[in-house]
């Protein structure tokens, strides 16, 4: 899909993504890093903001509000629900703070009361600690969670044969929307003379760390 590629694209230029001996906090070395950290500017935020819109609106998944995960979370939700209103969507957004405040308006809330169907945005889903927090503030709010939107699915397997990801859609049965997967990010990877040196690599690891979901859509 176009937005795929021009995500990827983008976070090949900004350095978001690289390509090389990355050790994981997982102690894994891995050949690609993704950090979304890195996108630090108006226009690239823009643009991702648009990708993750995209992706959303393409999944058919039915939502009333974002809400983004302090901290890369604010960032991503408010970029994601400015994209939208492009496209003729006004969806309300919130975010949490990391700590209570006591004054002034008080809360750990910021933004749109949490209310109806919410999708969680964030960078990726790593120990998926953010999203069991993200979906207790959803659910204590007396709203829904639809779904959790991130930028890469790593396809890789965590203690089990399930995936990160995987193992949020089994927990709270609900989709996890990515703008780019493994998957696609060999396929882009391919297609790319300047980075076909990778390519064994990525499918080294692919084979020794995916997950079983992965393996099995690779073996079909």
């Amino acid at each position: 899909m176009t937005h795929q590629r021009d995500f990827l694209d983008l976070a090949v230029r900004l350095n978001v993504l690289r390509f090389g001996e990355f050790t994981l906090k997982s102690g894994r070395l891995s050949p690609y890093f993704f950090n979304a950290g890195l996108i630090n500017s108006g226009a690239a935020l823009a643009a991702l903001g648009r990708a993750y819109a995209q992706t959303l609106l393409d999944s058919g998944v039915q939502f009333d509000l974002l809400y983004g995960p302090a901290y890369k979370g604010i960032a991503l939700a408010s970029a994601t629900a400015i994209a939208l209103a492009e496209h003729g969507f006004d969806v309300p957004f919130a975010f949490n703070r990391k700590e209570a405040k006591n004054h002034g308006e008080g809360g750990v809330l910021i933004g749109a009361p949490l209310r109806g169907r919410v999708v969680i945005v964030d960078d990726v889903i790593s120990a998926g600690t953010s999203v069991r927090e993200s979906v207790a503030m959803i659910t204590a709010h007396g709203a829904q969670p639809a779904g959790v939107l991130i930028a890469l699915d790593r396809q890789e397997r965590g203690a089990g044969a399930l995936s990160a990801a995987d193992e949020v859609r089994q927990q709270f049965g609900m989709p996890v929307l990515a703008i780019a997967n493994l998957t696609e990010l060999l396929d882009f990877v391919a297609g790319k003379p300047e980075l076909l040196e990778f390519l064994p690599q990525l499918r080294a690891y692919r084979a020794q760390f995916g997950s079983s979901a992965t393996a099995v859509a690779f073996a079909g």
